[in-house]
């Protein structure tokens, strides 16, 4: 399509002018009404589409608890997400910003940039103690996404007697409670909280109770159910009336609708169109329904409205106070939305506008769908309406601003069932379905072997089933894709230094330090950190302690020098002499924004029990399992520490839980090793038979 500079740069002027003058209005609209007294509460349930609602029309399913926030609140019939992906969504939602502004515009190697003004920092200032409880690794704090929270929980607990429980999600109940504990003990009304639940994200298991229900809906009904337990618990404690509560979705579900059985690929209605319920305090606007067109990013602007707190002239978004009152009407805004998950396959991502009516996506082969009349968006008018023309003008105002140049043009349509097998891939994954996870990954790599993202999954996924070869193999790919990339040299290392390889394990090392940049403290730390573990495997004090202090030196918030001296005194059966020197490093790990040591916690205990504090012991592999869910070594320590303290049923347990948590050849030789020892030898014979017929196959 023909561009027109001079209309261009006419309608970057307007967009520029018009966000200038609606800031000032935002602080001009600053009303004499008192600002709220009670708790601003933030609901997000993951992947909740609007149309699976009976508060949208929805009548396959009961919601009760959604639908007396609906009859006591503000419905917004016509609100968006900007992003079909959890990190990127959630960004918009806490900053008033768009995605290519926040550059948070993936779940991969998404990180919100240190000093982001996020809602809850505004709100602090404010007065407000904040805190969110997250259900889904995506949002871990580790992207950044906690700046601001005086509170933030995303501790995601293994439950190995459900093999859907995977580690990076956490059943929604839970954080419920979590965060009713917290508002106990705030001791303020004046708190923001946000909290996340990950139903129903897949993959869909309802509690049996909603068997009745399609399992994408049962989780909704859990979800709900969910959310009826927090407003019983506002009630009880007389804090619902004064409650502002925002319910919401990051994005939707594509159930098939356009191809797409999940969310991250299209821009359809499906996936960007979301709830969006508002109680006010008071219940002020009850039963009012809304329809005109908003987005995640008013969310700030409105919180901060109601608060009666200054809106940053920084913020996409605006106030939906006016519509909450029913005082008045906002003009309609084109809505951005992008989907950049192909981009992790080196093709094009989506990118679109909705102006209320048209819906544009702008790919290699260009749609335009009349909502009004086309719900489902089965009619592609591009071409054919001059509306085309004009969504394409408006789209480019944002992507002048969006575009990252060197983007293969590429039709992700084309391809969608190569990313459906890399995302069941995944999933497999976090199921522990090792075996077929890296088949799979290994097909995908042969179709796109130019895709980094693809052989770091299998390299990541082969370590994991000790399946080494692979993860090898998948790390020399990467290598020849970027050899000045330090990461692949790293995870080679690890995997060569897991085989007692040292001296390749070394090399290997070693190149990662010589591909570092000199700014790049943190991959020199782990080249340093994890030279010094190898120094330990080669009996090398004397190099174990000089790449300690070198990785402190890059990373000061890693106690590399005393983990290493106590691993020294370990090695030489110096207990009593070894544990200052952990005591030591644990002091420094639990400082605040420290970074973990794998194994620290499992040596400590180790140490602990073999100086016959067996309590201190047990906590000390509680805690390495809590960091490193995966520690075969640190699940085998507890289960010697039950079975020689007669507690026999729980070191059963213990050997139970490490063969669903970690079904890997290790983890089944640990086991049998472990029944061995304690004179079970039926048992061992059992779980080595078990072995054979787990893992014979996945080897060929």
């Amino acid at each position: 399509m023909a561009r027109r500079p001079f209309r261009r740069t006419l309608i970057l002027a307007s967009v520029a002018l018009g966000t200038a003058l609606a800031a000032a209005g935002g602080w001009k609209y600053a009303r004499a009404s008192a600002p709220l007294s009670g708790p601003i509460i933030i609901i997000s349930i993951d992947t909740l589409r609007a149309d699976h609602l009976a508060a949208y029309g929805y009548r396959k399913l009961k919601t009760p608890a959604i639908d007396e926030l609906a009859a006591n609140g503000v419905v917004f019939e016509r609100a968006y997400s900007h992003a079909p992906q959890t990190l990127p969504a959630h960004t918009a939602l806490l900053t008033g910003r768009l995605p290519f502004e926040t550059g948070v515009r993936d779940d991969a190697g998404g990180r919100v940039r240190p000093g982001e003004r996020l809602l809850p920092q505004l709100l602090r200032e404010r007065g407000y103690s904040t805190a969110a409880v997250v259900s889904a690794s995506l949002l871990r704090k580790e992207t950044g996404i906690n700046q601001g929270f005086d509170f933030f929980d995303d501790e995601m607990p293994l439950n190995p007697e459900e093999p859907a429980a995977v580690a990076g999600h956490r059943d929604g109940s839970e954080s419920e409670k979590i965060a009713e504990h917290w508002l106990d003990s705030a001791g303020t009304s004046r708190t923001f909280l946000l909290l996340h639940l990950n139903e129903p994200h897949a993959p869909y298991a309802p509690p049996e109770r909603f068997s009745q229900y399609a399992p994408y809906d049962g989780e909704i009904a859990y979800a709900d159910e969910i959310v009826g337990d927090l407003i019983h618990y506002l009630k009880t404690h007389q804090l619902y009336d004064r409650s502002t509560i925002v319910l919401l979705s990051d994005h939707g579900e594509g159930l098939g609708d356009h191809g797409e059985q999940e969310h991250g690929l299209f821009l359809y209605d499906e996936t960007i169109h979301v709830p969006l319920i508002i109680k006010q305090e008071s219940n002020v606007g009850a039963g009012r329904r809304v329809a005109d067109l908003v987005q995640h990013v008013d969310m700030v602007p409105t919180i901060l409205d109601l608060v009666k707190a200054p809106v940053p002239d920084t913020l996409r978004g605006r106030s939906l106070k006016p519509l909450l009152e029913g005082t008045g009407r906002l003009r309609d805004r084109p809505i951005y939305s992008e989907a950049l998950y192909a981009r992790r396959f080196g093709w094009s991502g989506l990118t679109s506008v909705f102006d209320g009516r048209y819906q544009y996506v702008n790919a290699p082969r260009e749609e335009l769908y009349d909502l009004t009349r086309d719900r489902h968006e089965r009619e592609n008018l591009a071409g054919r309406n001059v509306e085309t023309k004009k969504a394409a003008e408006v789209l480019e105002t944002f992507e002048s601003a969006a575009t990252e140049p060197g983007t293969p043009a590429a039709d992700p349509k084309d391809k969608w069932e190569i990313l459906e097998r890399y995302r069941t891939a995944l999933e497999l994954a976090e199921q522990r379905k090792w075996a077929d996870a890296i088949a799979l990954l290994q097909r995908v790599a042969a179709e796109e072997p130019l895709v980094p993202h693809v052989w770091n999954e299998l390299a990541g996924v082969s370590w994991l089933a000790n399946r080494y070869d692979v993860a090898l193999d998948a790390y020399r790919h990467l290598v020849a894709l970027d050899p000045s990339d330090p990461g692949p040299y790293l995870g080679a290392a690890d995997v060569l230094l897991k085989e007692r390889r040292l001296e390749d394990a070394k090399a290997r090392a070693t190149e990662a330090l010589d591909a570092s940049a000199e700014k790049d403290t943190q991959s020199r730390a782990a080249a340093h950190a994890l030279l010094a573990r190898i120094a330990l495997a080669r009996r090398d004090p004397a190099a174990a302690r000089e790449e300690a202090a070198l990785a402190f030196e890059a990373d000061p918030r890693l106690p590399m020098p005393p983990f290493v001296e106590g691993r020294i005194l370990y090695d030489q059966g110096r207990y009593e002499d070894a544990w200052p020197a952990f005591e030591q490093a644990l002091a420094a790990a639990r400082k605040p924004r420290a970074t973990p040591i794998p194994e620290l916690h499992f040596y400590a205990g180790d140490t602990l029990a073999r100086l016959n504090q067996q309590a201190e012991a047990e906590a000390e592999f509680a805690d390495e399992l809590r960091v490193f869910p995966l520690n075969v070594r640190a699940r085998a320590g507890l289960a010697t520490l039950y079975h020689t303290s007669g507690q026999h049923t729980a070191a059963d347990t213990a050997i139970t839980d490490m063969l669903h948590a970690v079904p890997t050849p290790e983890s089944y030789a640990t086991a049998a090793r472990l029944l061995t020892s304690f004179g079970k030898t039926r048992q061992a014979e059992a779980v080595r038979a078990e072995a054979q017929r787990t893992f014979a196959a996945s080897r060929h």
